[in-house]
């Protein structure tokens, strides 16, 4: 197995905790997405768009005329996997709903962070869309994650398939030009947006989510916890993850991320720079445009965020060193006091899911519209401008 210079030593780390799972994760860092990747080399220049477009929202039979690597993308997303069942989402649907607050303190203050804290801040660094489009990346993150979710999401005409099928061709045009690119070293870094990158990215979503949650007083049950993992193994499935790294339990998920975690090496400039960004990008997601404001909110999303991290990770991000003192207790005797008042006071706990959902929603979507399936067509985001 080839293994990329940048990651021999904490490889070697990993090797000795869990060889089997090191050894997956190593190897799908030098693979893309073999389906993807031919498809989107099969087309010429300028005409991405109609097949895409023409893929996810007519489906195969619309791909008669397409490139044979292009209708065999899409035939195998189409075929719904034997394990697949639509109906063990729904509890995990509901689960999402009933928990939105917590879950998104967790998404922001740690989730979206760790994912960034690996290489592929690399790939987003380069091309400038996450340090230049900060917003934008966090609306498309939440947006998905809101659709995905929705009773029905992942069925195929709804929106969080599309938005699945989407994010996997957008990987594949960024790996593309990246694989192309000088500032792009595959023998230190792997593949740009690696297999093992992306199954790290859903494991993070989902198991990691989930356990960042219960250290804010997420309580779910276990019919719930696994409804939700089904939801982010199919969602993971479209979006391209390797089978060997698809998660089917928290636990599984959580073990990803932890010997991933051990693989990579440590946060590098373009991380720090990224998780960063993500952070002060959050009062602009939520709307905020007062500089106090947003400076006020920024500290305390960087208060939660050490907590919930710990001390390590966040000085490696260069995070400010913040007291922690609390911040977790007070989390989880809010969360407690919410589930009583949802007991004793039902109709505000009905006011107060429509608020959070409002507010949800609000950080989910920009103006842009309907979903574009315009793939960039410049490496750097500042030159890549829309016709």
């Amino acid at each position: 197995m080839l293994i990329p210079t940048d990651y021999a030593a904490g490889f070697a780390e990993a090797r000795k905790h869990d060889p089997q799972m090191a050894e997956t994760y190593l190897r799908f860092i030098t693979e893309g997405d073999p389906l993807a990747d031919a498809a989107l080399a099969s087309l010429k220049p300028g005409e991405e768009k109609l097949w895409i477009q023409r893929g996810i929202e007519e489906g195969g039979a619309a791909l008669a005329d397409a490139p044979e690597p292009m209708r065999a993308l899409f035939a195998e997303i189409e075929r719904v996997p034997d394990w697949y069942d639509p109906e063990a989402t729904r509890a995990g649907s509901h689960a999402f709903h009933a928990n939105l607050e917590l879950l998104l303190g967790a998404f922001v203050g740690a989730v979206l962070v760790e994912g960034f804290a690996t290489m592929i801040s690399k790939s987003f660094a380069i091309t400038g869309r996450v340090t230049d489009t900060g917003v934008s990346r966090m609306h498309q993150n939440n947006r998905h994650l809101v659709e995905i979710f929705m009773p029905g999401g992942l069925d195929r005409q709804a929106e969080g398939w599309r938005l699945s099928v989407r994010i996997r061709m957008i990987h594949a045009r960024v790996r593309q030009m990246l694989n192309r690119s000088e500032e792009w070293d595959k023998a230190a870094w792997g593949v740009p947006l690696s297999g093992s990158h992306i199954a790290f990215a859903a494991s993070a979503f989902s198991g990691q989510l989930l356990m960042r949650g219960k250290q804010l007083g997420l309580r779910m049950t276990q019919e719930e916890v696994d409804s939700f993992m089904h939801t982010w193994r199919y969602s993971g499935h479209l979006m391209g993850v390797p089978l060997e790294m698809q998660a089917v339990t928290a636990e599984d998920a959580q073990r990803l991320v932890r010997i991933g975690r051990m693989c990579e090496p440590p946060p590098t400039m373009e991380a720090i720079l990224v998780a960063n960004g993500l952070i002060n990008s959050a009062a602009l997601v939520a709307g905020i445009t007062d500089p106090d404001k947003r400076r006020k909110l920024a500290q305390y999303v960087y208060r939660v965020s050490r907590a919930l991290l710990g001390d390590e990770i966040s000085d490696q991000l260069n995070f400010p060193k913040l007291s922690t003192f609390g911040v977790l207790p007070f989390f989880r005797l809010r969360a407690r006091t919410d589930r009583l008042m949802r007991k004793w006071v039902p109709g505000r706990e009905g006011r107060r899911r429509a608020e959070q959902y409002s507010h949800m929603l609000g950080m989910s979507y920009d103006d842009k519209g309907p979903i574009s399936y315009r793939l960039p067509a410049k490496l750097h985001a500042e030159t890549d401008r829309p016709d």
